[in-house]
Formats: structure tokens, sequence, C-alpha cells
């Protein structure tokens, strides 16, 4: 499988963004080859959005000549659910909309950080967390957290890399999606 030269990413909120931005960069990619899509603020359920879109990147994913050129990411908070109930409801979201759920040879990654990504930067910067804390509002530092941490990421997904022994479950399958992708 090659390596696709553009990828579209569908998050709900700024330390998403930019945790995935310095994390595709990082990895090689051209900064013109990453569109960000990322929930609008104040504009009601950022969750419900991003499964809105979705369906959307996923539908127009499946339609392009160039799939094999395409990589689609979506990353949306567990929050307080389990990871696979957002998979699920991602699941859901797509056959409600006549789809078919992704396949394993489809370049679409769903990212879904327990509690929130918070919690994988943390586990990223190699500090222990656990995934029922929320760690979102204990910090004022996340813009200094996320370059280092996408580092980390970019490292964990190479080929032959393994992830710390204190990665939390959440991250360790976020890191074997990302891996399909062949950054």
């Amino acid at each position: 499988m090659n390596k696709p030269s553009l990828v579209i990413v569908v998050l709900e909120d700024d330390h998403q963004k930019m945790l995935m931005y310095r994390y595709l960069v990082k990895c090689g990619w051209q900064r013109h080859a990453v569109r960000i899509h990322q929930s609008p603020s104040g504009r009601g359920s950022a969750e419900s959005w991003v499964r809105e879109r979705f369906v959307k990147e996923t539908i127009a994913y499946r339609s392009r000549q160039a799939r094999a050129l395409t990589a689609l990411i979506v990353m949306i908070d567990a929050d307080t659910r389990a990871v696979q109930d957002r998979l699920n409801q991602l699941d859901q979201a797509l056959t409600d909309n006549g789809q078919k759920t992704v396949a394993d040879t489809e370049r679409i990654v769903r990212l879904i950080p327990k509690r929130n990504v918070e919690t994988w930067i943390l586990c990223l910067k190699g500090q222990a967390v656990d995934e029922e804390t929320d760690y979102k509002r204990t910090r004022n530092d996340w813009s200094e957290l996320i370059p280092p941490s996408s580092i980390t990421l970019c490292e964990w997904t190479r080929s032959l890399a393994e992830s710390s022994n204190h990665c939390v479950s959440s991250l360790r399958v976020g890191v074997r999606e990302l891996k399909r992708l062949r950054l």
C-alpha cells in the first residue's frame, strides 16, 4: 500500500487539531496535503457534528477515483462512554445513511481517546494516566505539551516501533489504527 497524498481529518476541538496536524507534519506530510475539518465552537454538540461530517467525508472518500491516494482520519472523544460505544455510533451513522461500516482495507482511521485527547497528550509525554479522570482542566500548558506529544505519537506509529508500557488502552488502539496508514 503506497502512502496517501491527501489526508482529511475530522475532529472536535483545538487540542485534537493541534495534535493531529503536528503529528501528520512530523510524519512527513506536506502542509497543503492535510485538510482539517473542526467542529465549529458554540454551535451545539461537537460529537454530533463529527459523526455527521464523518458520514459526509466517508461518502466522498468512497466516491473518489484516487481513493488509494486519500486517507480519512476521524477523532472523537469517548468522554464517559466506552470506546466501543463511540465506534458503534460511527458505524450506526454510516448504516443510517445507507453506507457500509468501515472495512480494514479502507484508509479510514477512527481515533477515540477515552475520556478526552488530553489523556493521550499526557500519556504521550510519559505521565501515568488513567482513562477515567478528566485531565482537560487540570493544566493550562497544553499548547506546550502537544508538540513533543506529537513527536512521540509519530515514533510509536512507525512500523516496528512499540508504544510504552504506560500507554492507555485507547491510545494503543489509536496507534494500531494509524499504523495501518503507513504514514
